[in-house]
């Protein structure tokens, strides 16, 4: 099993410890880039593909963690785009 596919196994295992760098790597390797709009963005990111598909999030902070709803959200969406 490729790292990419651990990955998308433990995504799909909805953690409570998933980091933004796991998400970043995962959404990376399937297509996506991360996109932000510079200084003015605070926290918040887009992941675009060249579908135009996107998935918006907030980088988490103080800490690193995914939030819970964002990870269902994310994955509906890989699934429903059959990334996943």
């Amino acid at each position: 099993m490729s790292k990419l596919e651990k990955e998308i196994e433990r995504l799909k295992s909805k953690p409570k410890d998933f980091t933004y760098e796991e998400l970043k790597y995962l959404l990376i390797k399937l297509g996506f880039y991360e996109y932000n709009k510079g200084k003015t963005s605070g926290s918040s990111v887009k992941f675009v593909d060249n579908y135009e598909r996107k998935i918006e999030l907030h980088k988490p902070h103080p800490n690193n963690i995914v939030k819970t709803y964002k990870i269902l959200d994310i994955i509906e969406k890989l699934t429903e785009w059959r990334l996943i």
